[in-house]
């Protein structure tokens, strides 16, 4: 028996890494669009609060068990930036060349370009849940001026794995569920889920 799970969120890159780690354990996962649900605000300043926040909003507007992520980049020698402002980071409107392009400059007089993707995942079995499921993982990585790969998305062409001589963006779906900070979260949810 399968149970339907809102993802809030719409982006079509996280659908299908959610998707393949949740549909083999019994969720159907769907984009909170398909059932008109509209984007939410990310007032707060903690990936935590963010991703509690469009979970609750998601679980009231469908009546549905709802999953929400807040994550980003944080660059060490920015002092975590861009981080829960990764997806806006250059303004409105969203646009990841234009993110990437403000990183790599604000980088640019910086030696140390150590960085890290950090996830949160929240899971809610409806909107007012006393006791949200709470999950996170971190990825290591380096920010490369250089762009490349075309998988993922965001700043994975620019987000350099040292010990794998690639970015983000090289790497197979399968390589990035299994590496990536959205992937750890997912896979400590499993077995909280379980």
């Amino acid at each position: 028996m399968t149970q339907r799970l809102i993802l809030a969120s719409n982006n079509a890159g996280k659908l299908r890494e959610f998707a393949a780690i949740l549909d083999p354990i019994g969720f159907t996962v769907h984009p909170q669009g398909e059932f008109d649900v509209p984007e939410c605000d990310e007032p707060f300043a903690t990936f935590v609060e963010n991703a509690l926040h469009k979970a609750r909003h998601a679980a009231r507007l469908t009546g549905l068990p709802a999953l929400a992520d807040d994550s980003g980049v944080c660059v060490n020698a920015l002092g975590g930036t861009p981080g829960v402002y990764s997806a806006r980071y250059a303004g409105e409107p969203k646009s990841d060349a234009n993110n990437s392009a403000k990183l790599i400059g604000d980088l640019k007089s910086h030696a140390d370009k150590s960085a890290y993707y950090y996830c949160v995942l929240v899971y809610v079995r409806h909107a007012d849940d006393p006791q949200p499921v709470i999950a996170d993982g971190r990825w290591m990585g380096e920010i490369s001026a250089t762009a490349r790969g075309e998988n993922g998305f965001g700043y994975d062409p620019h987000f350099w794995l040292p010990s794998m001589a690639k970015s983000a963006a090289e790497l197979t779906p399968a390589e990035k569920n299994q590496l990536s900070h959205r992937g750890q979260a997912l896979r400590v949810l499993v077995e909280k889920l379980k």
